[in-house]
């Protein structure tokens, strides 16, 4: 039998009570509450990660890339003025080739009259670009100040986001829809397989509650918890040690964080429907939201993965969910910049909803 209720059973059964609706939503907070494995995973677990992750990269940016120094002359001197790199002072050009072969520094400079040698240890091609392309461009300028000309081009570069901002402000929506995705996906999907298991769902069939009582009551509780992990990432975020600022309108992130909690509450419905026991269930869970997680930017940055897994990406509701956050926590955007995740969230769920619904089984 599925969730969608025949004309027949419609007829037969009784009204939805409120009371019934509530012992449900009751007994599944007790559950919640009570069961320190499921507290673990939906709170502490991905907390780890925000707190680990906040920690190593909250200073990201305030240091620039050390690299040796050897000599005196104008490009030294441009170079220990510079933001961008932390020079370290070496006596000679042997010592410095010694520490960028033994992986020490990325690459020395050194300045002997107007010859300026580079050496760079070319294991890291990334750390290798950025200072040949910072050398380079602090010579060009030495030497355009030795014609005695006035430059012709100037350059007026900043970033556009508030100088302030820390990786915090990014890893926050990421790891929180990574955890919210844990809750409702494990939460919806072990529940189902194991009162299918414990014959919960024979009785509450047989008994006169409707079926959209029983899962209304659930989804209530999966809607809750996500408010609730909401509210402890984002207090834990905001602590001086990491520093999280909202942008102007962040509370747009709750409507869409809850349309988020549907999509996975969907996908959690569709594995309950399909696995027999909690195991399977917990499996199929976690090679669902773990690759999602990595392909939908909330672990690793978007541009670190191929275009083509970009592109599958999009219909993921993890991309959409952890992008709409971005925008109204972060980028200080308004609620147009929700239209698009939220049609997509909103479709998905209608989807795959519909498919549990359609294979949903009372009993085993």
């Amino acid at each position: 039998m599925t969730l969608i209720e025949t004309p027949r059973e419609r007829t037969a059964a009784r009204p939805a009570s409120s009371t019934a609706f509530l012992a449900l939503s009751k007994a599944g907070f007790l559950g919640f509450v009570r069961d320190k494995a499921t507290l673990f995973f939906t709170f502490l677990f991905p907390m780890m990660f925000l707190v680990i992750f906040g920690l190593l990269f909250g200073n990201e940016g305030a240091s620039g890339t050390s690299i040796g120094i050897v000599g005196d002359g104008p490009v030294i001197s441009a170079l220990e003025r510079s933001e961008a790199v932390e020079p370290t002072r070496l006596d000679s050009a042997e010592a410095a080739r010694e520490q960028v072969r033994d992986g020490d520094l990325p690459a020395y400079v050194e300045q002997n009259g107007d010859t300026i040698t580079l050496r760079f240890a070319a294991s890291d091609r990334t750390q290798a670009g950025l200072v040949n392309g910072l050398v380079a461009g602090v010579v060009n300028q030495a030497n355009i100040a030795a014609t005695g000309q006035a430059p012709r081009f100037t350059l007026d570069a900043a970033q556009v986001e508030d100088e302030s901002l820390k990786p915090i402000q990014y890893l926050t929506p990421g790891i929180m829809s990574w955890a919210i995705s844990i809750s409702a996906v494990f939460g919806a999907a072990l529940t189902f397989v194991n009162w299918r298991k414990k014959q919960v769902l024979r009785r509450l069939r047989l008994a006169p509650v409707r079926p959209m009582t029983v899962l209304g009551s659930r989804l209530l509780v999966a809607l809750g918890v996500a408010v609730l992990q909401f509210i402890v990432f984002v207090g834990v975020a905001m602590l001086p040690v990491f520093g999280l600022r909202l942008s102007g309108q962040w509370w747009l992130a709750i409507p869409l964080l809850l349309l988020g909690t549907l999509s996975f509450f969907a996908i959690g419905m569709l594995v309950g429907a399909f696995c027999k026991t909690e195991e399977a269930a917990s499996g199929v869970a976690n090679l669902i939201t773990l690759p999602m997680a990595f392909l939908s930017g909330a672990l690793l940055p978007l541009d670190a993965i191929p275009q083509w897994l970009q592109n599958v990406s999009l219909v993921f509701p993890m991309r959409h969910l952890n992008e709409g956050m971005l925008d109204v926590m972060v980028r200080d955007q308004g609620i147009g910049a929700l239209l698009l995740p939220a049609v997509v969230l909103l479709g998905f769920t209608a989807v795959v909803g519909l498919i549990a619904a359609r294979v949903f089984r009372w009993e085993a």
